[in-house]
């Protein structure tokens, strides 16, 4: 299964806070916009999404259709196809992707520790 681009979305209390905290473990800002509450951080490996006020719980995040700079993959397995791999396999999902619709969707599952992972397709079914 193809789950795309991973970072880790932290819910934050104070977004200028965190920014300036990664900033000091070496990521920089390289997306989003902090008067909307987000900003996308990276570093040579990692990538973290801080979000204030967006959501309760820190968040996997997988994004299929994107490469690490959010650039559109030329080939990927559609979240709408690993919704169905995931069924298959018995899992219950949270949120689900409408099966017949086309463009962006997402799909949300908890682990057994109660973390939510969201699969969120930002870009058109590839054809």
């Amino acid at each position: 299964m193809q789950l795309g681009n991973f970072s880790v979305s932290l819910a934050v209390k104070d977004i200028a806070a965190s920014r300036a905290f990664y900033e000091k473990l070496g990521l920089r800002a390289t997306g989003g916009d902090q008067s909307q509450g987000w900003l996308i951080l990276q570093n040579d490996t990692a990538t973290i999404g801080l979000f204030q006020g967006m959501f309760e719980k820190n968040i996997l995040t997988f994004n299929p259709g994107w490469d690490r700079a959010g650039a559109t993959l030329p080939t990927f397995q559609d979240v709408r196809a690993i919704q169905a791999t995931l069924k298959a396999r018995g899992l219950t999902l949270a949120a689900e992707a409408d099966a017949d619709s086309a463009g962006p969707a997402s799909l949300m599952l908890i682990d057994p520790d109660g973390n939510p992972i969201l699969v969120d397709q930002h870009v058109p079914k590839p054809k």
